[in-house]
């Protein structure tokens, strides 16, 4: 059984009973990613705010106390003048306090707001270059010709018209054509199979959302420059934004647990290709293909959970044929909503180096607090935050660079990988090529 939240609830990023008991271990962890707040003065806030809290509560119990004896008075048929004399200054105390608790509220929430996830333990300090590879799988191919990258490729087996994409929607934008559309779609067809048959419930979830939506996924209110708005509404920039709001504000039975989901979706966002190497054809653009795994799990579950996700991840790339790695980043590389992620990157040849074409991550408590997801232990115990887990599974943005650069033959042509040729392509890409149109 679901039931609907209370709407009273205190949104929270981070755990505010954990920033009060132990702020040296907050402190510790969001170094870690560099951030840097100053806790006792937000406890001192945090003071404030509960005092204040509890006198709005404290006056409106006496006004109900006081509204009681009024209608007591009055089906007795004996005056109240003094109760209610009584009334109007006890309104005019609470309207007081409930102003001084709107002042507190504000700052008091922004704080809470603007803090990410804690890391795990596990999770090193730093940046990029601080990146640990967990594992690498296979080598890179060797090549007896020169090779090409996937933007030559594309245009000389007629795959991708980037000219027409820019010219119907501008720079950041591509259109799949013959064979190449084949491809993605067969990609797109292959991982949701995949994904159903592992036991998955398939998803189609709108493309806009409510600002809600992105607060819950902890997207927003930091990156909430970073999407395409629409009137009151954004594009999502993925299908994790959705899903984290799937059970938003509900309380799941925990025999329902863990709650498995595939979505596919384009995923929309502010980030567009360039004239460098790492940000040329699909490997950046507004507008890509992804299918999106979550999970909503029990607490002490959602550990087993990640590296089942990443398993299923591994397990595409690896089908493919592909040359790839996985690395557990480092807690300023990971996303503010995550305490723990983990890439899977697959080598391209033309770049020199790997590109992500997932990222699995556990977000623990954290969006579950922010959308107020809840479980009912089977034991009757108190109501308790579900974890939160995602994973693309896979985005073909980058996937399908790395299938073109990585199986190219000395012919020009592509091999196509086996799991791919049932939806109807041919061994090898080229074979019945389709050039776009020349330019008039």
């Amino acid at each position: 059984m679901r039931t609907a939240p209370d709407d009273r609830t205190e949104r929270e990023m981070l755990d505010v009973t954990l920033i009060r008991r132990h702020p040296d271990q907050v402190r510790e962890g969001l170094r870690k990613r560099a951030v840097d707040v100053d806790i006792p003065a937000f406890l001192t806030l945090d003071a404030e705010f509960r005092e204040a809290r509890a006198a709005v509560e404290r006056l409106r119990g006496e006004r109900r106390r006081i509204s009681a004896d009024i209608a007591v008075r009055r089906r007795a048929g004996e005056a109240a003048g003094e109760l209610q004399a009584e009334a109007r200054d006890l309104a005019g105390r609470l309207a007081g306090a409930q102003a001084a608790l709107g002042r507190l509220a504000g700052p008091h929430q922004d704080f809470l707001d603007g803090l990410p996830n804690l890391p795990d333990d596990d999770v090193v300090a730093g940046g990029k270059e601080n990146n640990q590879v967990v594992r690498t799988a296979g080598a890179p191919p060797a090549f007896g010709f020169a090779p090409k990258d996937h933007v030559q490729l594309t245009e000389d087996l007629g795959l991708v018209d980037h000219r027409r994409g820019a010219a119907l929607a501008g720079n950041g934008y591509w259109i799949y054509r013959g064979e190449g559309a084949a491809l993605e779609w067969a990609l797109l067809n292959h991982f949701l199979d995949t994904h159903r048959a592992a036991g998955y419930e398939f998803v189609l979830p709108p493309h806009l959302l409510t600002h809600e939506a992105g607060y819950a996924a902890g997207q927003f209110p930091k990156f909430a420059d970073e999407v395409f708005h629409v009137d009151d509404h954004f594009l999502l920039p993925t299908a994790e934004t959705a899903l984290a709001s799937l059970h938003r504000g509900e309380t799941l039975d925990e025999r329902e647990l863990p709650l498995k989901y595939v979505a596919y979706t384009p995923c929309y966002r502010k980030e567009s290709g360039g004239y460098r190497t790492a940000e040329r054809g699909t490997l950046r653009g507004h507008q890509f293909n992804k299918v999106e795994l979550f999970q909503y799990t029990r607490p002490e579950d959602s550990a087993a959970a990640q590296l089942e996700l990443l398993a299923r991840a591994e397990e595409l790339v690896a089908a493919l044929g592909l040359h790839h790695r996985v690395t557990q980043l480092a807690a300023e590389d990971t996303s503010p909503a995550q305490a723990k992620t983990y890439d899977v990157e697959v080598w391209l040849p033309g770049l020199g180096g790997y590109a992500e074409v997932s990222s699995v991550s556990n977000a623990r408590a954290y969006q579950a607090r922010r959308g107020g997801v809840r479980y009912r232990p089977q034991n009757g115990g108190k109501p308790a935050y579900v974890h939160t887990l995602n994973a693309s599974g896979l985005a073909t943005s980058r996937l399908l660079p790395a299938i073109l650069e990585q199986h190219q033959r000395a012919d020009g042509k592509v091999a196509v990988p086996e799991v791919l040729r049932r939806w109807g392509l041919p061994e090898v890409l080229g074979t019945t090529r389709t050039r776009a149109p020349a330019r008039p």
